[in-house]
């Protein structure tokens, strides 16, 4: 049965059937959620034949964003977010046909990259995505000391400024912070004005009981060098003050970073800073010590890739270690990509071609896609995930893809 994914006509609809999907608590700022970061004509809807006249069978939305690519270039990445099926739609098909409109409908615009955060992290492996990024959860306790003796210096003119995120201007200053800063930090996905214009909304029933979400900008010569967000929670134990500050991802530089961290773990009235959002090579783990000297730490998944056109992505990246290696790939969902494939990096620059020559690598496409920011994977041909079949091919293709720092964790969309 082909099943017919088309764009959105009732935006209504569209947001009811995401409330039935998530089943969160319904808000009169669910609209406004809908309406910014995720323009009309990039949501889409499947109604089968039994679909109800108030929901839609699924739903897909892909935000307009920019990701940081190994090579310091920035470029434009389908950001796919707001799927959901009707529960009386599952196992039908519609999820599969949503993710090849996706697919299809990102390679016809010309967007070579998709990008998600996946609710689920057994989902989409199967859709071509791999597992990029991976970020930490990380507290620590009140006071915590940083070490970084070649850093001091560059510290030492650096201010700190708190700001609320609601203010008016706030939105704005992060995200110009961040796309001036992201290019020098692979991983890194940069929203809209209005993705950022989202992230500075809090409705009253989001506040409820809670602090307004603060941003700390770092500062030099009264511009902005890097920022955080944060929100704090009261707690009170045995007669001594106990909160807890939850601190979101950090946006600039070493030297930004430490005096962000430094300031974080030193609020009055708390006792323990809880980090969401900290990068595999992040420095605050060496400034510690090392995972011993976090109060909890904990590795969870972040961006995860998809290479919508092999081709055009494997040419927009830069690459730190070279290879030559012909690869058989395998795609059903994105067919295009599927076949044998050249793989060559020569002096930072990359090239994929179609080719008869003898295969040296067998791969499903997510692998590409999960290393395509710089993480290893080479670990994956122990794992039974990549076969080989000339020794040592598939190690220089991981070696390419590899970058000597790991990628930057993203902010959730």
């Amino acid at each position: 049965m082909s099943i017919d994914v088309r764009p959105s006509q009732d935006a209504a609809r569209f947001l009811a059937t995401d409330q039935l999907v998530w089943f969160g608590e319904v808000t009169e700022g669910d609209a406004e959620h809908l309406r910014l970061g995720l323009p009309e004509d990039q949501r889409f809807v499947v109604d089968l034949a039994d679909s109800p006249d108030d929901l839609h069978s699924g739903i897909y939305g892909v935000r307009p964003m920019e990701l940081a690519l190994p090579g310091a270039r920035l470029v434009p990445v389908a950001g796919l977010t707001w799927v959901g099926v009707h529960p009386d739609a599952r196992r039908r098909g519609v999820l599969s046909a949503m993710m090849a409109d996706h697919l299809a409908r990102s390679r016809d615009a010309g967007t070579t990259i998709s990008a998600l955060h996946a609710s689920e992290a057994s989902i989409y492996g199967r859709f071509g995505y791999g597992l990029a990024v991976w970020t930490h959860q990380v507290d620590l306790g009140r006071g915590t000391t940083f070490t970084a003796p070649h850093l001091e210096e560059e510290v030492a003119g650096l201010t700190t400024q708190l700001v609320t995120m609601t203010a008016p201007g706030v939105a704005q200053r992060m995200r110009d912070c961040q796309r001036a800063l992201a290019a020098g930090f692979p991983g890194t996905i940069v929203g809209s004005e209005d993705f950022f214009a989202l992230l500075s909304r809090e409705t009253a029933e989001e506040l409820r009981d809670k602090e307004p979400r603060r941003i700390l900008f770092a500062r030099r010569d009264g511009e902005d060098m890097g920022f955080v967000g944060l929100r704090r929670a009261h707690k009170w134990d045995k007669a001594r003050p106990s909160g807890t500050v939850t601190v979101g991802t950090f946006c600039g530089g070493p030297a930004a970073r430490l005096a962000l961290a430094r300031r974080v773990v030193d609020l009055d009235l708390m006792g323990t800073t809880k980090l969401e959002n900290i990068g595999a090579d992040d420095p605050l783990l060496a400034w510690v010590g090392g995972p011993r000297g976090t109060s909890d730490l904990n590795t969870w998944d972040s961006t995860w890739i998809r290479l919508v056109d092999l081709e055009a992505a494997w040419a927009l990246r830069g690459y730190e270690d070279d290879c030559d290696v012909v690869v058989e790939v395998e795609d059903r969902h994105a067919p295009w990509n599927a076949g044998r494939w050249r793989l060559r990096a020569s002096a930072g620059a990359g090239s994929a071609s179609r080719t008869d020559a003898a295969v040296e690598v067998t791969l499903d496409i997510a692998v590409l896609g999960a290393g395509y920011l710089g993480r290893s994977v080479a670990g994956l041909l122990r794992a039974g995930v990549v076969a080989e079949h000339r020794p040592g091919a598939y190690a220089e293709l991981a070696r390419a893809m590899r970058t000597l720092v790991a990628p930057e964790p993203s902010i959730g969309f």
